[in-house]
């Protein structure tokens, strides 16, 4: 059965870790997992795994603290 995911990727690690310490500390569930080859070719970086119905706190969240991002709440289809 095919699972549609919300995801946020970064442009480094070093903002995806400091966007999971900030959505963590704001009690907004986030999982990091490697950046979907749907979305990248390379498979190079980490994305934030987000619930659908927490993405929009979780992008104004990250928006007000200025964590650089790239692709915001990309849905992905995953196994």
């Amino acid at each position: 059965m095919l699972e549609t995911i919300r995801i946020i990727t970064f442009p480094s690690v070093w903002h995806a870790f400091r966007a999971e310490k900030i959505l963590k500390a704001a009690g907004i569930e986030c999982t990091m997992i490697p950046v979907p080859r749907e979305l990248s070719s390379s498979c190079q970086g980490l994305a934030a795994k987000i619930a659908a119905q927490a993405l929009e706190q979780a992008l104004t969240l990250l928006d007000e603290q200025q964590v650089q991002m790239e692709k915001r709440g990309v849905s992905v289809s995953k196994l």
